[in-house]
């Protein structure tokens, strides 16, 4: 039991490595780490199970950082409770180029931080994903070896974002009751009062989603202990309230929006230490309380080893499944297995919607891969992302591999970067090309943080239909291939799609999206090939030595160019067509290849139904393309192409104009 003159002393630690590496970096934020100091000391020296010397320990508890502005907060907490990585010169060097302790908590930067926080919200609704997949071990594999809790400091900024609302609702009604939120119940925003801009009950707002609340107050050690004993009870998740004054022990500042995002200033924290008692040169920590944070953090090693000892007596086979999923290995039957299902698609030559291959690539995948966990924002009829072995998960059974996220974009991709990143699963999931949108903040931390989380991503484009210019993604793939590390597909058929399918599957540090057809395709490949072609990202489909025209195309629109291609030739004209599935794949491989296949014909053409933007690395500023200029519009999707101008037609007559 610690004292409360030690409690405090140890949260002053905290309080005074926060505002000191503020100060340093005349930059920061330190109003948050001083104001929840005393929940965290409670939550990492009493509750939370983890291991500084076995930072990736299956079993720990997850804590994540929703308010990520208060990064100093979790830099302090892992240096105080001794990660290796986290020394005392990191501190020092808070918010500098290519410190470990930036602005916001980055993924990978250190141990003990188990998400990238930032964008507010992000960090509760990544936590539910955590929540959701230690449900689903615990389901697969026994408690024995999966038995945690998340826990999440959340701000009155993490509680506004929309995101939060399908974040809530989501844990609420799947019954997540070892999801623990702490609301940092401060009273102020960046503007000044919360009362300024939001009069939201927020215990009623989570109760109706199917949550406990409970409100304390934040600086009692002994309110903040009873709160986490009730919230481990219970078999709902739980919001505590944790009323705290932001910039606690500042005497001028504290309680005001001045200490949220600026340094406190030499005289501030020179009168704080005074209030505090604090009387220790900045970044020194007095021996006996740096102690009594080591031994905090050496609290769970007998917890750890005693998981290890159960891991070690479970059965060989199970263990070794265990193993493989949590170190993120493929199983080695995958490969065989899309192997056979090529040579079957080049012997019956399938014309199908890519929506639909890519249902019979996953039911080949869901076979062998058994970690893959599956879902849809209410279109699982129109994704076709549901199999054979995919039951649902309910609130009362875990057993299954699907996940109905309900209409709650935003949320389920958080939530399949928190399932990501807990480990020991892969999560997909589906949704309209036009939704990415709502999907776009949570796709760009995934492709940040470098981890494998697959989209799919279906009504590609005008092709859709008769549900119009609402639905009909025209700039979304090059939205999407603007961001950095993130893998866009868009397969021209079945076999094309269970080559996206298995690059995706295989690429361990990077997420995907695989956007997918309504309309029926023919094949574009008929003959067996072993390699996987769509892993170079662009590839020459049909070939001509002497080509004049280069004719560029990714998914539906492979047949057009193909079409055009067999017009030119009757017409006595060469022309070549290369299918592009996946522009960022392209581009990685060398100069040689990438020039092999954009070749030297003197007509380079890309047909795409969609903008131009990002081809011209292709085409050059001067090739054509044939695409679209402005949003679609609603009726059938063959006249849709014939209005815009999208057609084998089309591609000939552009060849001859330039020709000519």
């Amino acid at each position: 039991m610690i004292s409360p003159e030690k409690h405090q002393r140890m949260a002053n630690a905290i309080r005074f490595l926060a505002m000191d590496a503020v100060e340093k970096a005349n930059s920061g934020h330190p109003g948050m780490p001083m104001g929840c100091a005393d929940v965290a000391t409670v939550l990492f020296t009493r509750y939370l199970s983890f291991d500084p010397k076995n930072p990736l320990w299956p079993d720990r508890d997850r804590f994540v950082l929703s308010a990520g502005h208060g990064s100093m907060l979790i830099y302090s907490l892992l240096y105080l409770t001794g990660y290796e990585d986290m020394t005392i010169e990191d501190i020092k060097s808070f918010r500098q180029l290519g410190a470990k302790t930036a602005g916001h908590p980055e993924y990978g930067h250190a141990s003990g931080i188990e998400t990238t926080t930032g964008p507010l919200g992000q960090g509760i609704a990544t936590a539910v994903g955590m929540a959701l997949a230690e449900k689903k071990l615990a389901d697969e594999f026994g408690s024995d070896l999966q038995n945690h809790y998340t826990y999440v400091l959340a701000g009155d900024g993490c509680l506004m974002e929309g995101i939060s609302q399908e974040a809530i609702t989501l844990a609420g009604h799947l019954k997540l009751n070892k999801l623990i939120v702490f609301w940092d119940d401060n009273g102020i925003s960046i503007d000044g009062a919360i009362s300024l801009a939001d009069s939201t009950d927020q215990h009623a707002r989570f109760r109706s989603a199917g949550w406990n609340t409970i409100a304390i107050d934040g600086h009692d050690p002994e309110a903040i202990a009873a709160a986490i004993e009730t919230a481990k009870k219970s078999d709902k998740p739980t919001m505590i309230a944790a009323k705290t004054v932001i910039g606690f022990g500042a005497p001028n500042k504290a309680g005001t929006h001045k200490v949220h995002g600026s340094p406190l200033g030499a005289d501030e924290i020179a009168a704080t230490r005074k209030a505090l008692g604090w009387n220790e040169e900045a970044f020194s920590i007095p021996a006996d309380v740096l102690d009594a944070w080591r031994l905090a953090g050496l609290r769970s090693t007998k917890t750890r080893k005693d998981w290890e000892a159960r891991l070690a007596g479970t059965d060989a086979e199970k263990r070794a499944e265990f193993n493989r999923r949590f170190a993120g290995e493929l199983p080695g039957t995958l490969s065989g297995a899309v192997d056979a299902y090529k040579k079957k698609l080049a012997e019956t030559k399938p014309t199908v919607a890519t929506r639909k291959a890519s249902e019979d690539a996953l039911e080949v995948i869901n076979g062998v891969v058994t970690e893959t966990l599956g879902g849809s924002a209410d279109l699982t009829g129109s994704n076709n992302t549901k199999t054979s072995q995919t039951k649902s998960i309910t609130p009362t059974d875990f057993s299954g591999r699907y996940i109905h996220y309900g209409i709650r974009e935003h949320g389920m991709a958080a939530a399949m970067n928190g399932i990501a990143l807990h480990g020991g699963l892969i999560p997909y999931s589906g949704g309209f090309l036009i939704f990415s949108d709502y999907c776009r903040p949570s796709i760009r931390l995934a492709a940040l943080m470098g981890i494998r989380v697959i989209h799919v991503l279906t009504h590609d484009s005008i092709g859709l239909g008769e549900d119009g210019p609402t639905h009909q993604p025209v700039e979304h793939m090059a939205a999407l291939r603007a961001i950095p590390n993130l893998m866009m597909f868009r397969p021209a058929d079945a076999t094309e799609t269970v080559e996206c399918w298995q690059v995706a599957l295989e690429t361990k540090d990077r997420p995907s999206g695989i956007a997918l057809t309504r309309q029926n395709l023919i094949p574009a490949r008929t003959e067996y090939e072993e390699r996987n072609l769509c892993a170079q990202g662009a590839y020459e489909l049909i070939s001509a030595s002497d080509a004049k025209v280069s004719i560029f195309a990714s998914g539906s629109e492979v047949e057009i160019a193909m079409k055009a291609q067999q017009q030119l030739e009757a017409k006595g004209i060469s022309a070549r067509v290369v299918s592009v599935p996946c522009f960022e794949l392209f581009f990685e491989q060398d100069a040689d290849y990438q020039e092999a296949i954009i070749g030297d014909a003197p007509v380079k053409i890309a047909v795409e139904a969609g903008i131009r933007q990002g081809w011209d690395a292709i085409i050059g500023s001067t090739g054509t393309f044939i695409g679209m200029k402005s949003f679609g519009a609603s009726g059938p999707a063959k006249e849709l192409y014939k209005h815009f101008g999208i057609t084998a037609d089309a591609v000939v007559a552009a060849a001859e104009a330039k020709l000519a």
